[in-house]
């Protein structure tokens, strides 16, 4: 399957839209934060054909496929090997301090999903790696033979929300002293047999959960997103504009805290006059978050869970005209 057909970008018009009032004069420059196989970026590059596009991914997988497909536009594209969050180190090294557009598309991508030797997916059995860039870090084996109960107990509660997350490591912790977990089917198993009937009948497949959850343990997600969209908006010149998909529910929140923040006057009350260095830096684009489609879903499955947010900057920090 090639990367164009099995790769369809998620709100790829409404991703367009909201970043399109910055993007069209000449020299503007559009970071694509999470490139994957390319959908989002190669849409950018021939949608806005003055603008430049930077675009980060962690997996040389990803880089090596996005490459290929964005090659016909040449040197308006540089694609950076880095994880989201070191973009303004990404920025400095290429002397570009200021942006008029960000896009992520945070979450797994297609092909780390259709791969199966990248465990991401909890339907086949493959070795339980789930990692973004293979070349670093521990894997979800790693995590599930070595964490003390009471950490994965954490993990999945807090990544998974997963309300059996005691029952679940209960029975992780027993079978890991038989042997460790390699497969990805033997943990679903084990995941089938712990529940009870009740949470079996509720919310899609019942590993679906704790496997979200190692997935964000082993890639660091939620620590990333929440150095790295701030370091965004930072980024952003005065008129341009960031536009965020998020899949789930706790990536979504830290996205909303940044974006309210950045939008809120923080003068303190009984001010006659608010100075300049409490108005808002940011104007909402989205009131609260945007779904897909129902036409859009029924397309591509995968947009299902999808929460888009957009902002504009509207002033810079006083620090950063200091």
């Amino acid at each position: 399957m090639s990367n164009n057909t099995r790769h369809v970008p998620v709100m790829l018009q409404r991703c367009l839209d909201l970043l399109a009032p910055a993007l069209a004069e000449p020299g503007a420059v559009v970071v694509d934060c999470t490139l994957g196989l390319g959908g989002h970026s190669e849409a950018l590059l021939s949608t806005f054909p003055a603008a430049r596009l930077i675009a980060l991914d962690r997996d040389p997988s990803a880089l090596k496929l996005a490459g290929e497909r964005l090659a016909p536009y040449g040197d308006r594209a540089t694609l950076v090997h880095a994880v989201y969050d070191e973009l303004p180190e990404v920025l400095d090294r290429l002397g570009t301090p200021r942006v008029q557009g960000v896009l992520f598309d945070l979450g797994v991508s297609s092909m780390q999903l259709d791969e199966a030797d990248r465990g991401f997916a909890y339907a086949q059995d493959a070795p339980l790696d789930m990692r973004m860039d293979q070349t670093a870090g521990i894997s979800a084996a790693d995590v599930l033979n070595t964490y003390a109960p009471g950490e994965l107990v954490r993990i999945l509660r807090s990544y998974g929300e997963e309300k059996q997350a005691k029952r679940i490591v209960e029975a992780v912790v027993r079978e890991r002293a038989k042997e460790p977990f390699t497969n990805s089917a033997r943990l679903v198993e084990l995941i089938r047999d712990a529940l009870p009937q009740a949470a079996k009948r509720t919310g899609g497949n019942p590993a679906k959960r704790t496997f979200q959850a190692l997935r964000i343990e082993v890639n660091g997600e939620l620590t990333s997103v929440e150095r790295a969209v701030p370091a965004a908006v930072k980024a952003l010149a005065v008129g341009g504009r960031i536009a965020v998909l998020a899949y789930h529910s706790l990536e979504d929140r830290l996205v909303k805290q940044v974006f309210a923040a950045g939008a809120a006057n923080t003068a303190p009350p009984g001010l006659p006059v608010v100075p300049e260095r409490y108005q808002p830096r940011l104007k909402l684009l989205t009131r609260g978050a945007e779904l897909p489609t129902e036409e859009e879903i029924a397309e591509n499955r995968r947009a299902a869970p999808a929460r888009l947010r957009g902002a504009e900057r509207i002033r810079e920090n006083v620090e950063d005209t200091a």
